[in-house]
């Protein structure tokens, strides 16, 4: 295989509940801008590739996105693709571009992602398009929404493993607690455990501070060869260069009824897990990774997801999490960037998000409150809907 990529420039908007008075190209526009100061070009006429993220036609209100998008942004007559996959697009368009350039195809591709998906509509008409990702034959007309699955697959973890409302409580305080450290972050708070536990019931035993935001935001990373990052990124020789070394990608049943008995954790994240670290040569992750960001849709997915992705074995993630094992200063600095719950969810941006964080955390480029001490590998996990799609991002600094 021919050496992997390299992370040449990142860019991304703030995070928001609503960018009043932007659509999805004003947003995608300012995410380049900051892309191209990021790499010290002047534009993107060097660019071969273009790559669009996005989830729905519905919140952006514009079919064929992906076109508007690339002549927004000046990369016609470049050649393009638009990816998506629910919450994994982002994770999914990195992981195109990624064989892209591995295979040759082009030497630089620009993956863009893009969502409004905050206040612009209301939360009911949200959680309605939402559950349209679901089994609309099967589930949607019989009121299927993912707060519901994601509630049911919680409560088997608590019978299965003693885990507690307390335990992933922890998460939402702390994940929003790193969020402070984020400038772009949409909802940084400084909550306790007792905050989270007394807020709204939404789905029990899920509660309003145990769940994601909506939001508005872009984001965009540029891949390349080293060679042609060399050549091209005035600023890539100012940072030790970071390779998107391995991904892996694994699926499951799109309906949890078709998972009994075994819903309480998700087959396809220990799959997509599986290849990447065979990829990247990892056999022990908590001891080879140092920084990860996980996709925190509900804070109890963060205890399922450090077990799936083998930090820790199957029932401990609960007691794990809450000795702060992944807090800033734990074992392994997780969701150091606030995550979903905290900088927000964006979703054809949230993978690319998450990949510029751990890019960053590498670079030693975030606020020092918030850095991983001496990280030179991140991994990102990002699933669709209850994991139905689950994928996996391995980023190497090599210097």
């Amino acid at each position: 295989m021919a050496d992997p990529p390299v992370v040449a420039a990142v860019g991304s908007t703030a995070i928001a509940s609503e960018h009043r008075g932007c659509n999805a190209r004003d947003l995608m526009a300012e995410a380049i801008l900051d892309c191209l100061a990021d790499a010290g070009m002047d534009d993107l006429s060097a660019v071969e590739h273009g790559l669009a993220s996005y989830e729905s036609d519905h919140f952006n209100l514009q079919m064929t996105l992906g076109a508007i998008l690339q002549d927004t942004i000046g990369l016609t007559p470049k050649p393009s693709a638009r990816i998506e996959g629910g919450g994994a697009t982002g994770a999914l368009a990195l992981r195109a571009a990624w064989a892209h350039v591995v295979s040759g195809l082009c030497d630089s591709i620009l993956v863009y992602g893009v969502e409004k998906n905050g206040r612009g509509v209301s939360s009911r008409t949200a959680n309605q398009l939402f559950a349209l990702s679901a089994d609309v034959d099967w589930e949607f007309m019989i009121g299927g929404t993912y707060t519901g699955f994601y509630a049911a697959m919680i409560r088997a973890h608590m019978a299965a493993f003693g885990t507690t409302e307390e335990q992933f409580a922890h998460v939402a305080v702390r994940n929003r607690r790193n969020a402070g450290f984020n400038p772009i972050a949409q909802k940084p708070m400084d909550i306790t455990v007792d905050d989270v536990l007394a807020s709204l019931p939404i789905a029990e035993p899920y509660k309003l501070l145990d769940c994601s935001l909506l939001s508005d935001g872009a984001a965009c990373v540029l891949l390349a060869t080293k060679d042609w990052a060399r050549a091209h990124c005035p600023r890539f020789s100012e940072r030790p260069p970071v390779y998107f070394s391995a991904s892996g990608c694994g699926t499951d049943t799109m309906r949890l009824g078709d998972r009994y008995p075994q819903i309480a954790n998700f087959r396809a994240k220990r799959e997509a897990a599986r290849q990447a670290y065979a990829m990247a040569g990892i056999s022990q992750p908590l001891a080879e990774i140092d920084v990860a960001e996980l996709y925190d849709s509900y804070s109890g997915v963060e205890i399922q997801a450090v077990e799936d992705l083998g930090f820790v074995a199957a029932g401990e993630g609960g007691p794990a999490v809450a000795s702060g094992a992944f807090d800033l200063d734990g074992d392994l600095p997780v969701n150091t960037s606030g995550g979903l719950l905290g900088r927000g969810a964006p979703v054809g941006a949230t993978g690319i998000l998450q990949a510029i964080e751990v890019a960053q955390q590498l670079w030693e480029g975030v606020d020092a409150r918030r850095q991983a001490p001496g990280a030179r590998r991140g991994l990102t996990d990002t699933h669709a809907g209850i994991a139905s799609i689950s994928v996996v991002n391995i980023f190497e600094r090599r210097d």
